[in-house]
């Protein structure tokens, strides 16, 4: 039997040992933790790569500590726009959703784009439509809505400003899952609720297929960080060319694209990723960054600061 993988992110930024109390930090590896639970339950009965990835993401979304679905941030107007995206390496499908106010999981819509539409992403009032016709949940506008977000928002929303802090944290709020099941298959999701006080529809990278979020037969990854660099490099579709094309090994391929493109170009973040083989990376360039993944021995580990 192959072996299998998963790691997960809950968002790279400042985030250093003092910035968090005690009890924040346990309930955010407590989060993690939950996420990474979800997603090996599958992966170890056998499940598929896709199915584990989507209920990671899920936990992350239903966990208010995290920017994705219940917890998102506010945009300029006071509201929360989220975005997801979902890609199977075994069969290249992908869907994503971009800028909904209504669904309680938009990483749940972005799979329902990829298997009952022609179509990779929707946006807006037009996703929300295809949800209703669909059956996705969706919930009332204070149910995404917690008090730090709206303090966050409350600092900002008379300013031109946006914002990827958290309370001069500056924490980038993606979630994340990657994984590997028992028949090779690759797989990646990807949720945000994007910038606190963030205009005109703004979008970045987590629905963005090849920038935030990827997947293939070599590797799939999932970003999390300043949205704009990671477009404008195609930061996840780049690692796999570099696999694939030059033979890179994931960690090089990672690291140059983390440490090197993205750092040079001034772009903050991480990501993370894994291989066919079950190789796992998790590089990023911010002092810290929630993420949990498993051991050789198959215990779950996480980490929110460069030592871990």
């Amino acid at each position: 039997m192959k072996k299998t993988s998963l790691c997960i992110h809950g968002g790279a930024g400042v985030i250093t040992r003092g910035s968090l109390s005690p009890e924040l930090e346990k309930e955010y590896r407590r989060g993690l933790e939950d996420a990474m639970t979800c997603g090996l339950k599958i992966l170890s009965s056998g499940g598929n790569a896709i199915d584990a990835v989507e209920a990671a993401v899920v936990s992350l979304e239903d966990n208010p500590l995290f920017n994705a679905g219940k917890g998102s941030v506010l945009t300029h107007e006071g509201v929360c726009e989220m975005d997801a995206a979902l890609m199977d390496g075994s069969t290249g499908k992908a869907g994503s959703v971009a800028g909904v106010t209504t669904i309680k999981n938009p990483v749940r819509l972005a799979r329902l784009v990829m298997e009952r539409s022609a179509h990779v992403m929707l946006a807006g009032k037009g996703a929300e439509e295809f949800a209703r016709t669909n059956g996705a949940e969706e919930m009332p506008a204070d149910y995404f809505l917690t008090e730090l977000r709206k303090q966050q928002w409350e600092k900002m929303k008379n300013s031109d400003s946006v914002s990827l802090d958290h309370d001069g944290n500056k924490k980038f709020g993606t979630v994340g899952a990657v994984a590997l099941d028992t028949n090779g298959n690759l797989a990646a999701a990807t949720s945000t609720g994007g910038m606190t006080n963030k205009r005109w529809g703004r979008i970045g990278d987590s629905p963005v297929i090849g920038a935030g979020t990827f997947a293939d037969h070599v590797v799939a990854i999932s970003c999390t960080g300043h949205g704009e660099f990671f477009i404008r490099h195609v930061v996840a579709h780049e690692i796999s060319a570099l696999m694939r094309m030059r033979n890179m090994t994931l960690a090089d391929a990672a690291g140059l694209l983390v440490d090197t493109v993205l750092k040079n170009a001034g772009g903050e973040g991480g990501l993370i990723a894994v291989d066919h083989d079950g190789n796992i990376a998790l590089p990023f360039n911010t002092p810290g960054m929630y993420r949990a993944w498993t051991d050789a021995s198959g215990n779950i580990r996480t980490g929110v600061y460069r030592e871990s």
